[in-house]
């Protein structure tokens, strides 16, 4: 079995990739902490690409259109544990503090490479997967509330992220579509994330772009792929899930239709030109 998950419970797992990468487009509900402890993985967002290995723990915001590459690497597999904090529970632990300055929003990726407390604290999570009975829930509350504790002691920004509960509101779609097109989503989820109904985003993406989302989308992809083929050499086995594309044959087919040749027609002229 190539993928196996292991849970404490619903908000804390245990997930190992054995042989295959695994790739998704993830939309967060909650923030996720999570202990990196072999494999590569890759977490690509409309403002960056961060990298990480084994050993590195870092926090990702929750309400971010994010692709993740998960990928075993030196004979290890891709194991990691992940927690949800979620909204409800983070209201419920800033409930009875008073913060001393105002919660100023921060939705960057943060990254806390080899901190003690951090560390020790992630690992002794590791024996409870194996437990044969349920785990308590009051004890599982009991370590998501120390996972928030410990950063708020290793990080004063964390508050600006953690308190802070704003649903996204309606913004500039022009410019929120060209940061994040490659972003294999449903169109609800689009509108969501732009503060619109299904109805109202298809409506102002025709007013703004006058056509329709999906033609949009596949042409920018595809421009995208180019790109990646042309000027950064990438094999199309590399590029089409970054690029936006569930599969590499629907890539490959959207692609000679839309350009007349395939992708690696691209690739291979790309290097003959540089003979």
């Amino acid at each position: 079995m190539d993928f196996q998950t292991k849970y404490i419970t619903p908000d804390i797992k245990l997930s190992v990739y054995k042989e295959k990468l695994s790739t998704t487009e993830v939309f967060f509900d909650h923030h996720m902490l999570i202990w990196s402890i072999s494999g590569e993985t890759k977490i690509i967002q409309a403002d960056g690409t961060c990298v990480f290995n084994p050993g590195d723990i870092f926090l990702i915001p929750r309400h971010k259109l994010t692709s993740v590459i998960l990928t075993p690497k030196d004979g290890y597999p891709h194991k990691s544990v992940a927690m949800h904090l979620s909204a409800a529970t983070l209201k419920e632990f800033y409930h009875h503090l008073e913060l001393t300055q105002s919660v100023m929003p921060l939705n960057d990726i943060m990254c806390y490479k080899n901190h003690p407390l951090l560390e020790s604290f992630m690992a002794s999570l590791i024996p409870y997967f194996d437990m044969q009975d349920k785990f308590p829930e009051n004890i599982a509350a009991l370590k998501i509330t120390e996972a928030i504790s410990i950063l708020r002691s290793v990080d004063i920004k964390v508050d600006r992220l953690l308190a802070n509960f704003e649903e996204p509101g309606k913004i500039d779609l022009v410019d929120f579509m060209e940061k994040n097109y490659m972003f294999n989503i449903t169109m609800e989820k689009f509108g969501y994330q732009t503060g619109r109904s299904l109805t109202t985003f298809k409506r102002d993406f025709k007013k703004s772009f006058n056509t329709t989302p999906q033609k949009w989308l596949t042409t920018k992809r595809l421009e995208l792929a180019y790109y990646y083929l042309q000027e950064k050499k990438r094999k199309p086995v590399d590029v089409y899930f970054e690029a936006g594309f569930e599969n590499l044959s629907h890539f490959s087919f959207a692609f000679k239709k839309h350009y007349g040749y395939s992708p690696t027609h691209v690739l291979n002229q790309s290097s003959e030109n540089l003979r």
